[in-house]
């Protein structure tokens, strides 16, 4: 998992500008406007998504509108796929025990 991603996205006001963008493009004020942010800081925080990869912005006249990149969310979840496989697992073998436990409490006592 790529380090700078993960930073990136470790900060509260990137963290909605993803949300934000998970919906459709949006340009710097249209972000700014809507986390109630000034325009210069939302630049800044875009700045440091786009250095991790996770957005891209194409130029329309004088705006920037902004897009998320597929590409470390794919690799971020094929990360978080090792941790569902485990976790699941943990959980089918406690589900397996508490079956057992069931089984052996008697009949009264079963619902």
């Amino acid at each position: 998992m790529n380090a700078t991603v993960m930073s990136a996205l470790a900060e509260p006001n990137r963290l909605q500008m993803v949300e934000l963008l998970r919906g459709h493009p949006l340009t710097v004020g249209e972000i700014a406007r809507q986390l109630q942010i000034r325009q210069p800081q939302a630049s800044k925080h875009l700045r440091v998504l786009s250095e991790a990869g996770i957005v891209e912005s194409k130029v329309d006249a004088n705006r920037r509108i902004y897009s998320l990149c597929p590409a470390p969310f794919r690799e971020l979840d094929d990360w978080l796929e090792n941790y569902r496989v485990l976790w699941e697992d943990r959980l089918n073998r406690l589900d397996d025990y508490l079956q057992t436990l069931e089984k052996k409490l008697p009949a009264e006592q079963q619902d």
